[in-house]
């Protein structure tokens, strides 16, 4: 997924850095678990995997994906749909999808509220989807609901659906990055016709534990022996370079405002977009986690300053900094840093 700070091609790396600091254990604590990537890869390793988020869409990822520990048949469901003459040939999430991409469209909140027809009266007409991608996007997310209300699908199927159509819809959004701006001409890829596409199923051996809601809440109450940390970098809030996601997750049809359409995050602001509240809840975490090693991902533009880190690190336990070059983020690329192609990646590790 597009996603600012998104560790997916970041997590190898970092595991092999631990690896041969034969920094191990059985289980993690994702502490922002935004995209789910690093939890993800941590529950290929058969760790016990615990996640959380302050972001609804993200709680949605993590359900499917870690919380999730089945082959699901989706049994009651395809009992209901027209039979397929490849059923013998495609899994029951792979049927469904292909039910799901066939049809006939809707006119739902997306389409109304951020494509260029469905918001035609505005003095500047949205530019997030085409025209059918909003309606088919609105068509899965209704559908999905309907089903969950008709209890054709169990909890667990219905995460999954919702992480399908929510890993999919960036790939068709009309955005450089994130859905704080749409863009004023059209990306090629936002003009293709959307197809839902399916999601990784990871089993493992242990029972996984998913949360919505600000992780703080939960540092002293649970206990795992890797503590792993990617924070906000920047004072910019993932809430609104999101609110699309968000909308799409719950489907509640939010009061909106402004050019962009955002919804009202004021509950989901996190405190590591402050400086200074940043470095208090960063110290909360390091003086009040249960965890044999904590780990932080961090980079050199980030607003908490190297120097408070590392002093408060090594009053805490041993300490050490890595730190190598990485691929900024597209959206990232501007202002006064426009022209660096890369950044620092900090890794953080503190031993107890």
């Amino acid at each position: 997924m597009r996603f600012i700070g998104n560790k997916e091609n970041l997590v190898e790396k970092i595991y092999h850095l631990l690896d041969i600091r034969k920094i191990k254990g059985k289980s993690i604590f994702d502490v922002f678990s935004g995209t789910a990537s690093v939890s993800k890869y941590f529950k290929k390793l058969n760790y016990k995997v615990i996640s959380a988020d302050l972001l609804y869409f993200s709680y949605v990822l993590q359900r499917a994906y870690i919380c999730n520990n089945i082959n699901n048949n989706f049994s009651k469901l395809l009992k209901e749909l027209p039979k397929s003459n490849n059923s013998l040939f495609v899994s029951p999430l792979e049927l469904i999808i292909n039910y799901l991409n066939t049809l006939p469209l809707i006119e739902g909140f997306i389409y109304q509220n951020y494509t260029p027809l469905g918001s035609s009266k505005l003095n500047i007409p949205r530019m997030y989807f085409s025209n059918e991608n909003g309606k088919k996007i609105d068509t899965i997310r209704i559908q999905i609901e309907k089903w969950k209300i008709d209890d054709l699908i169990n909890e667990n199927e219905y995460f999954i659906l919702l992480a399908c159509l929510i890993e999919t819809v960036p790939y068709y959004a009309n955005i450089s990055g994130v859905f704080a701006a749409f863009q004023k001409n059209w990306d090629s890829r936002a003009l293709k016709s959307l197809n839902l596409r399916l999601i990784e199923n990871i089993i493992n051996k242990h029972e996984n534990l998913c949360y919505y809601g600000n992780s703080m809440d939960l540092i002293k109450s649970l206990e795992a022996d890797i503590f792993y940390l990617d924070p906000p970098y920047n004072e910019r809030q993932y809430a609104p370079n999101y609110h699309i996601l968000e909308t799409i997750a719950k489907y509640d049809y939010p009061e909106i405002y402004g050019i962009s359409g955002m919804r009202d995050y004021t509950n989901q602001k996190s405190n590591f977009c402050n400086k200074e509240k940043g470095f208090e809840e960063l110290k909360y975490i390091i003086e009040n986690g249960k965890y044999k090693t904590l780990i932080m991902s961090y980079n050199t533009e980030g607003i908490i300053l190297k120097e408070n880190i590392i002093e408060l690190m090594k009053n805490n336990g041993e300490f050490e900094l890595i730190e190598f070059d990485y691929l900024r983020f597209k959206s990232n690329s501007n202002g006064v840093n426009k022209n660096k192609k890369y950044i620092q990646e900090q890794l953080y590790i503190l031993r107890r």
